[in-house]
């Protein structure tokens, strides 16, 4: 395995600000793009305090801006939230301004509450009913204009945006494989399906323009640090950001703390724990045996790391042990072409 890439929630910290967070992203993209990850994309959310990429593909024009080389994208745009015509227009021009550098991953989730659905005109009955209509609507509106064709994507027809298919069932799996698109499971928040959904996608794919083969990507929360202990400690935060979404709190992310004890019920517990059951923490050595572990369980083409912290110079180191862990185990023959 050669490819590594990360998903950033632009996440707000408790006491800090939204634009802390966006200067922390751009930050992080740029050592990213220094220490050999491939993608770096963004999530779209609404309604939730603590995560700031609502305006997704605002926040991906400012990431590609203050990058260079490492492709930028969405993790993803939840397409029901938009007419496919208007998500063709943003990602052409993206795709226009910085060219061969844009990714466009679309999930079928609202990316937030029943009550913000209403408030972005959506059907809340609908549950992504007409999400296959749209995926094949939207690749049209990427692709060669047709003869007669009435409606363009204006940028946007002719710049074949990469499209992925996102998912945490195996839903979106069946979809990307029928397509012939590549798919990425969201196995850092919601890992129970992912096997099957590996193994749907991957019985199932159909060749196509887009893709002759299957790429399955797959979403890995980790938190690295110079020793088991320290990322035992810094790992914390996430475990009781992770809390605040169950509790329906403001999600945002608070400074670790020394003891857990008292701090959930048994319940609460089980429920973290289900949505972190891909986490990897640890220091060097034990990411790097964590991440190979997964990667021979799934098989997966390519990883994308999710890691918070609450200072971002411990987030920065976290990935840089994370990036200094792929590379060697991209030197083992054992895991080359996985």
């Amino acid at each position: 395995m050669s490819r590594y890439s990360i998903l950033d929630l632009a996440a707000v910290k408790e006491n800090g600000s939204i634009a802390d967070a966006f200067r922390d992203s751009l930050d992080l993209a740029q050592h990213a793009e220094r220490w050999g990850f491939t993608r770096f994309w963004l999530a779209e959310h609404h309604n939730m305090a603590g995560i700031a990429s609502a305006a997704t593909s605002v926040l991906i024009g400012h990431i590609a801006g203050g990058t260079k080389t490492i492709r930028v994208g969405s993790g993803g745009i939840m397409l029901p939230n938009h007419a496919p015509l208007v998500i063709a227009e943003q990602f052409g021009t993206l795709e226009t301004l910085y060219p061969g550098r844009i990714d466009l991953g679309l999930g079928r989730a609202p990316g937030t509450d029943s009550v913000t659905v209403r408030a972005l005109r959506r059907d809340p009955f609908n549950s992504g009913r007409e999400f296959p209509e749209d995926v094949q609507e939207l690749l049209g509106l990427l692709g060669p204009v047709k003869p007669g064709q009435g409606v363009r994507a204006v940028p946007g027809a002719g710049t074949n945006v990469p499209v992925w298919l996102l998912g945490s069932s195996t839903f979106s799996a069946r979809l990307a494989a029928s397509l012939g698109l590549p798919f990425a499971f969201a196995s850092h928040f919601a890992p129970q399906q992912l096997g099957e959904a590996i193994s749907v996608y991957r019985q199932h794919f159909q060749p196509s323009v887009y893709r002759e083969t299957p790429y399955v990507m797959a979403g890995v929360p980790i938190v690295a640090a110079p020793t088991d202990a320290e990322a035992q400690h810094l790992a914390t935060s996430i475990i009781l950001r992770v809390l605040r979404l169950v509790r329906g709190e403001p999600f945002f992310i608070g400074p670790p703390v020394d003891s857990l004890d008292g701090r959930l019920s048994a319940d609460e517990r089980l429920l973290v724990e289900s949505k972190l059951g891909a986490l990897i923490v640890g220091g060097p050595e034990g990411v790097r045996e964590g991440i190979e572990a997964f990667v021979a369980e799934t098989g997966v083409d390519e990883i994308m790391f999710t890691s918070e912290a609450y200072r971002h110079q411990d987030r920065l180191r976290s990935f840089e042990i994370v990036a200094e862990a792929m590379g060697s185990l991209a030197r083992q023959p054992a895991l080359v072409g996985c």
